[in-house]
């Protein structure tokens, strides 16, 4: 690595009046929530972990989260670790809005925010709707699809096409794989620079050859987005007009954004609808209850903006999948002047992890949290930093709203379409790679008509530690993790 590649240093916190857990920091990336779960347990809502004097902070409580993502002054972002040299790819790559703090961080979000803003969602409906209908094209009852796959493919369809206007499906998915790639090397090269081991390090090289195919790739994506006409709303269009009429991005910048954008916006948005269709199918009741209101509320074969907003039980769900299996399991702040968190007093450059899962499976915030009931959502309303899928803050997700129209537009029209079943017997594994939550395994569910109320399948694996299913839903076999 070069002199100007700013990875993260020896963190050294001056004696902190907080127990210090000492073992490897790559236990941590192992199993984030486990490792998470046992500082929680064994040390309380701020927690530190050390290896050979360099910590990781953890924070677990709404009120230190508000610290750490009001704070922006203090508390700056680090998107990816290692951000290359400067005149390198992966600088470029990096340098887009979610890697940015201070005033360039505040000035490109303004500039960026009508992109993303609510009166602009409309415009994004007939292109979700059409993707999702041709997603279903192929579906019969009584097939066994994996959701995880159909998901994740659908995903890279939506996001290319909404993001960028890609109507090739082909290049779309070369594009999104080879982000996701990216994002797995970032997480892996960051860590190993973190605890300085040397197997890490002997990847430097390739991220960087990665980085390199992927700005290629950006660059062609620019050039035919500029050569074709683009009827339906994308993001990168509106770039392009605010390019052209502000002169205050260049294709460098663009660069940068594009490929954030959507390395934050495809598996994220994946995930949440294979973990939302596997709770319906595993919620027979929530199922029949959402099967009732959108023949109630939905005339046509296309909801409507109008009808979307009277589904008021399907928000439920969707906030209650996103609250018991978030896709953004965590995130981190890096600290850029010193600072007193909690009883901790840190140097410049500690990194300080919170995670919206944990926040979301406290038991004095939520009832059962680690139950799946939509119907709690009639009672309760947590600020801000107790209920977090997309952040908080200063630098809460610009993309969300988009994100919220794509899931609730498009489960709507597939619960129109089928109801599933988990394959029983079938082994449902979860894990947190690169801060997202995901399933590891294949999510096979049978196809039924929409009349048709699944049963309760009894499944294996690493499910079960993530959140609590119905009785009859785990196996002999399958134990809930401590």
């Amino acid at each position: 690595m070069t002199q100007d590649d700013p990875v993260t240093s020896s963190i050294r916190i001056d004696r902190p009046q907080v127990p210090v857990s000492h073992g490897s920091l790559l236990q941590f990336p192992e199993d984030p929530i486990a490792c998470m779960r046992r500082l929680q347990r064994t040390h309380g809502d701020l927690a530190v972990l050390e290896q050979d004097g360099q910590r990781l902070v953890f924070v677990f409580s709404p009120e230190l989260n508000h610290r750490v993502l009001s704070d922006h002054q203090v508390f700056h972002s680090r998107f990816f670790a290692v951000r290359g040299s400067r005149h390198s790819a992966q600088r470029r790559v990096t340098a887009g809005l979610l890697s940015q703090n201070g005033a360039e961080h505040r000035d490109t979000r303004r500039l960026l925010k009508d992109v993303f803003s609510r009166r602009v969602l409309p415009g994004y409906h007939g292109t979700i709707c059409r993707l999702t209908e041709e997603l279903l094209e192929n579906w019969q009852v009584g097939d066994v699809r994996d959701l995880n796959a159909e998901m994740v493919q659908f995903m890279l369809r939506m996001t290319g096409a909404l993001l960028f206007g890609l109507d090739d499906a082909v290049f779309a998915t070369q594009l999104g794989r080879l982000i996701d790639h990216w994002v797995h090397q970032n997480h892996e090269v960051g860590m190993g620079a973190l605890v300085s081991a040397q197997e890490f390090h002997q990847k430097y090289e390739k991220l960087l050859e990665t980085a390199s195919r992927l700005e290629d790739s950006i660059r062609l994506l620019f050039e035919r987005h500029r050569r074709e006409s683009h009827e339906s709303v994308n993001v990168l269009s509106l770039l392009f007009e605010a390019q052209a009429s502000q002169h205050q991005l260049t294709d460098e910048q663009l660069t940068g954004h594009a490929t954030l954008l959507f390395a934050a916006a495809h598996l994220t948005t994946a995930h949440t609808f294979s973990w939302t269709l596997f709770l319906l199918a595993q919620h027979p009741a929530v199922m029949e209850r959402v099967r009732q209101e959108l023949t109630d509320n939905v005339a046509g074969d296309r909801p409507t903006p109008e009808e979307l907003e009277r589904l008021t039980y399907l928000d439920q769900v969707i906030r209650e999948s996103m609250r018991v299996l978030p896709a953004s399991a965590y995130s981190q702040r890096i600290t850029a002047a010193p600072v007193t968190l909690g009883s901790a007093h840190l140097p410049p450059g500690t990194p300080v992890i919170f995670s919206q899962y944990i926040t979301h499976h406290r038991e004095d915030i939520y009832e059962h949290p680690d139950r799946f009931i939509p119907e709690r959502w009639d009672q309760i309303n947590p600020t801000a930093y107790e209920y977090l899928p997309f952040g908080a803050g200063p630098r809460m997700c610009i993309g969300a709203p988009l994100a919220l129209a794509e899931i609730r537009t498009a489960l709507t029209l597939i619960l129109r379409k089928c109801h599933f079943r988990i394959v029983p017997q079938s082994t449902i594994n979860g894990q947190v790679i690169s801060t997202m939550l995901g399933p590891t395994s294949t999510m096979p569910a049978i196809l039924l008509e929409r009349s048709e109320i699944p049963e309760v399948s009894p499944i294996s694996g690493s499910i079960h530690s993530l959140v609590e299913l119905p009785p009859g839903a785990a196996l002999l076999s399958s134990r809930r993790a401590a």
